[in-house]
């Protein structure tokens, strides 16, 4: 009985065994990858589609034939092959080779290139070599290959619900992905299966490089609801809208449109709608990436997934850094205590700004404490632990110290509202002027590094004390208002940059904008504020980039001097500050040398005495302040942008040579506080951490005692771009009214009222 049982379990376990063996056997190898995903991905993990954009340009032949060259993958492979991580022996540079799987020895060969220890990785043997290499194992030594040739993380990881692909999407671009994080390519991607899910996804620079399924169970929120046709509606999922069918299940199309939801989906199909109707709306007082501070709410979160649409015309899809503060232009939807949507309702009239004002010596945003005067009775407003503001009566006269533990900013700002103009006066605040009084009103917010003051004002108001501290009030009305109009335009488009969003303003009252109530108001300078209300400059019905600088050297620059493309800006053109001045193209050493060595020149700059300088820059400061050349030998400008201005210095040294690019860069390369500038009138100047111009010439100088140094000639003040203010005053004083300033420095622009625009 006993060996009869051990007989009957050792049949058991031979039978288990054998099947095993059976089904092992049967098991069909796992899925291999396509060589053209691997590709793609190995091309990504060292670089970016663009880089591989760019050498398919830029190569005159392709390791593909002409008939297979304008496949998805060819960058990608010629890339790799370019780079040897590809053997062409071993993967041949045709399609069938691109639509084959990938195998051990070409997973091992590529892992070879990265490291000796990837490559061991791979397993590949003798036996394995010409089969294909599992999916699944690709991935893994994928990881392994990024931590070798991506340290800095450009290929993330992302979960997104995706909801759009061409094959759903008319307005869809080709091999382009819509989710929920943005728009990605997906060349070699098959993403159709996996629409009204969330996914999860590596990308490099916008390329999806793998996806995989996380969940068929998924939440549109904050969807905006548009037009229905009574059997479908239009929804917003991000850049792009899709179209449901219409139920009476889901509540039919009543009061759908215009407002905005959520979408429930399971499976690929909508199951659920929650609509969002509750709005609120008032003067946005910041924006951070948190949170929007609303005047009369308080500070309010964002939820996750925030959206700003804006509703009025062609229906778009902002940004949180696209809500202007200082502005109602827009209601929000609010839901279980965050905003969920902002609606932007119409276009910003630019009535008014809100200045950053910063301390004495305009060196921070910060401020130890407010000195406050009021010169009449005024509204102090405040909030409370609910995020509610309440309010007291200031009489004139009043006094008020306010610091970081000041009651008033226990819950949030202040703000305080005069009755009458020119009322606040901000003793811990020192400018040119002296004590600055400032109209509008004064809002204060405690910040970890202190104090932040903001001022808002009407936009006119705020230009009677830019145009006088940007341009002397003792100029020619005409200039003053060409300024006028030129700081107006500048404004417009400051406010829209939005750039202290954080700090609930538009600008600061420093040179890093437009210099503001540095310089009392002026009657004269005032009265051209109000003969040209409103007016802006516009080209192609856009407000301009109003560039406007010191002195010419009786030629101006074009908008290049700083990297950009100057045919964006057609405007501003390189030309002759003079009557009749013609435009002016790129001009040789020789030739601007020439030019700018002469005081002679005729122009509506000349009479002022920054039109010609000129300094002595000793090779010993100047080999203190470049590095990389060691003891300077010689300078020499080896490019000029149009109108002559230095676009490029080559710098020689005994250590090497070091090339300097850019206005500014030179500009700042070259000067230092030391330097004693000569001016065309015979006075000097000295204190200037930059050169005033990059018009210049150098010339190398060796002195007795075989001391090197440089000798530069130099014309104008300023970047050269745009309108010269001493021009204007020049052309003023022959009788030229602003709008033909703004005509020769402003070239095919039109002037015309915001209103209009």
């Amino acid at each position: 009985m006993k060996n009869r049982m051990i007989a009957w379990v050792s049949g058991v376990i031979l039978v288990v065994v054998t099947l095993m063996v059976i089904i092992v056997k049967m098991e069909p190898p796992r899925d291999g990858i396509i060589r053209a995903q691997a590709m793609k991905a190995m091309a990504l993990a060292l670089t970016d589609k663009e880089e591989c954009e760019k050498r398919a340009e830029e190569r005159e032949t392709s390791h593909f034939s002409a008939k297979e060259k304008d496949n998805w993958f060819v960058k990608y492979m010629d890339y790799l092959y370019d780079e040897g991580y590809l053997d062409p022996e071993l993967t041949p540079a045709s399609l069938a080779a691109a639509q084959g799987y990938l195998t051990y020895a070409e997973a091992s060969y590529m892992a070879a290139q990265v490291s000796g220890k990837l490559k061991l990785q791979t397993g590949s043997t003798r036996k394995n070599r010409d089969q294909a290499f599992p999916e699944e194992d690709w991935w893994k030594l994928y990881d392994s290959i990024l931590r070798e040739t991506d340290p800095e993380g450009k290929v993330e990881e992302t979960e997104a619900v995706l909801y759009g692909t061409p094959s759903n999407l008319e307005q869809a671009e080709s091999w382009t992905a819509y989710t929920t994080a943005g728009n990605f390519g997906f060349q070699g991607l098959a993403l159709d299966a996996f629409l009204d899910c969330e996914i999860r996804f590596l990308a490099r620079g916008g390329e999806m490089i793998t996806s995989s399924l996380v969940s068929r169970n998924v939440v549109y929120e904050n969807v905006w609801l548009a037009e229905s046709d009574g059997r479908h509606f239009k929804a917003y999922l991000g850049t792009a809208y899709r179209e449901f069918p219409v139920s009476a299940k889901l509540g039919g199309e009543d009061g759908m449109a215009g407002n905005l939801a959520d979408l429930h989906m399971e499976d690929g199909k909508l199951v659920k709608i929650t609509m969002k109707r509750d709005r609120l709306s008032g003067k946005v007082l910041s924006v951070t990436e948190d949170a929007i501070e609303i005047e009369g709410y308080g500070e309010i979160p964002l939820a996750p997934n925030f959206h700003v649409y804006k509703v009025y015309g062609d229906f778009k899809v902002l940004k949180a850094s696209d809500i202007l503060v200082g502005y109602n232009l827009q209601e929000f939807v609010a839901a279980d205590g965050k905003l969920c949507a902002a609606l932007l309702e119409r276009e910003f009239d630019a009535k008014t700004i809100r200045v950053l004002l910063m301390d004495t010596g305009f060196k921070s945003v910060f401020h130890a404490s407010a000195d406050l005067v009021l010169g009449s009775g005024a509204d102090l407003e405040y909030e409370n632990a609910k995020g509610k503001m309440v309010g007291e009566r200031l009489e004139a006269g009043t006094q008020l110290t306010v610091g970081p533990d000041s009651p008033y900013l226990e819950f949030g700002r202040m703000i305080i509202t005069p009755d009458e103009p020119e009322a606040i006066t901000i003793r811990s605040i020192e400018r040119s002027q002296g004590t600055p009084v400032y109209s509008g009103s004064l809002e204060i917010k405690g910040m970890p590094e202190g104090l932040v003051l903001v001022n808002d004002l009407y936009l006119e108001d705020y230009l009677t004390k830019v145009v006088p501290s940007e341009m002397p009030p003792s100029y020619e009305k005409e200039a003053l208002k060409a300024q006028a109009v030129c700081a107006r335009t500048y404004a417009y488009r400051q406010i829209q940059g939005n750039t202290y969003s954080q700090y609930g303003a538009h600008v600061d009252d420093s040179t890093n904008f437009q210099v503001y109530n540095n310089t009392s108001a002026d009657d004269k300078s005032t009265q051209a504020v109000k003969e040209t209300y409103g007016k802006m400059l516009f080209y192609e019905d856009k407000p301009i980039e109003a560039f406007y600088f010191s002195t010419s050297c009786g030629r101006t620059a074009d908008a290049g001097v700083w990297g950009t493309d100057s045919g964006k800006y057609p405007y501003l053109r390189a030309a002759e500050v003079k009557e009749g001045g013609k435009s002016l193209g790129k001009e040789d050493n020789d030739g601007f040398e020439s030019y700018i060595k002469r005081e002679d020149v005729i122009a509506y700059d000349t009479s002022y005495p920054m039109f010609r300088w000129q300094t002595d820059l000793p090779a010993d400061v100047a080999s203190a302040q470049i590095s990389g050349a060691g003891q300077i030998q010689d300078m020499t400008i080896t490019d000029r942008g149009p109108g002559g201005i230095a676009g490029e210095l080559t710098v020689t040294g005994t250590d090497g040579t070091v090339t300097i690019k850019g206005q500014s860069s030179i500009r700042a390369t070259l000067g230092n506080p030391s330097l004693i500038i000569t001016k065309k009138d015979g006075g000097t100047m000295t204190g200037n951490a930059t050169l005033p111009s990059a018009f210049i010439a150098i010339e190398k100088r060796t002195g007795e005692d075989g001391g090197v140094s440089f000798h530069i000639y130099g014309g104008g003040f300023g970047h050269g771009v745009g309108m010269s203010q001493n021009g204007a005053q020049g052309m003023a004083k022959t009788g030229k009214g602003y709008k033909q300033i703004l005509d020769f420095f402003y070239h095919g622009t039109e002037l015309r009222e915001c209103s209009e625009s």
